[in-house]
């Protein structure tokens, strides 16, 4: 049965070390629903997708493949997941590229955009997905270094890799932006992270702006509570446990309920859509 069917799954008591992996996970999230059916919506396309060895970004990669298109992702250094994601993109007959490296730093995401280009000729949708977040309590006990790490992560990459892509994409090509529930309601435990994730949807709007002449949509994601390794990694055990039992529908999300909207944002169903964010949250109203 579905994951996304029937009654919701229970997830048990589990802790990761950082960064989290996809394999030791239990269960396992669903990457792509079995009745999921590609259209083609995505043929001929190149898509770079930051943070896909994994969670979100793994199934967004693997939708756009059975959706035809061929895709490079960018991880840190969870060789395993993203094997598996090249093993799962290319089980739907498409090219899946491997990039290791710290998208926080400038030169590497510049780097990264060379070896998509030589490796693909292009580049038509930007997945900005990578992300991280330290849950800290108190302010005052913050460490500052994992804050401005936070932020490098999570939004100075999205304004380095757009500066390197945009040079290589053209009218009709997208960029899509990861953020957060978080960044409309906030998070007492996530503040460098929830910060970064409003950061990220005003980016998004100003640069839907910024290049709409151009032809170039850019959109967002919010998710809400997504069972994903960010989640065994960075949360204590009995958070884990009733993580996303919160919500409106009462249970966690899976990435096969997330990615069908960067489908939807990346292919022709959305030419007249720029500047907005799907909220993909389990039920919850918030002010967009």
């Amino acid at each position: 049965m579905s994951k996304t069917t029937g009654k919701p799954q229970e997830v048990p008591p589990q802790k990761q070390a950082e960064p989290g992996h996809e394999h030791q996970m239990h269960p396992e999230p669903e990457v792509i629903r079995p009745n999921y059916k590609g259209s083609g919506k995505l043929d001929g396309k190149v898509a770079l997708i930051t943070g896909g060895d994994s969670g979100i970004g793994r199934s967004v990669a693997v939708h756009f493949a059975r959706e035809g298109a061929e895709v490079a992702i960018i991880y840190l250094s969870e060789h395993k997941d993203a094997q598996e994601t090249r093993r799962l993109v290319e089980k739907e007959g498409k090219e899946c590229l491997l990039i290791a490296g710290d998208v926080g730093d400038r030169d590497f995401c510049q780097d990264a955009i060379r070896k998509v280009v030589e490796e693909f000729g292009k580049i038509n949708v930007l997945v900005n997905n990578a992300g991280e977040q330290h849950p800290e309590q108190d302010l005052q006990e913050m460490d500052m270094n994992e804050m401005e790490k936070t932020f490098r992560t999570n939004i100075f990459s999205m304004f380095y890799l757009t500066q390197q892509a945009l040079k290589h994409m053209t009218k009709g090509d997208c960029i899509i932006n990861t953020t957060s529930v978080t960044a409309f309601r906030g998070q007492k435990v996530l503040l460098d992270y929830s910060s970064t994730k409003g950061a990220i949807t005003s980016f998004t709007r100003s640069l839907s702006l910024n290049l709409a002449e151009k032809g170039i949509r850019v959109n967002g994601v919010a998710p809400g509570p997504i069972w994903t390794p960010l989640i065994p990694s960075t949360f204590p055990e009995d958070k884990v446990k009733n993580f996303g039992k919160d919500t409106p529908l009462g249970r966690p999300g899976q990435p096969s309920e997330v990615a069908p909207a960067y489908v939807f944002l990346a292919c022709d169903d959305a030419s007249y859509i720029s500047g907005q964010i799907i909220h993909p949250n389990g039920g919850e109203v918030i002010n967009t």
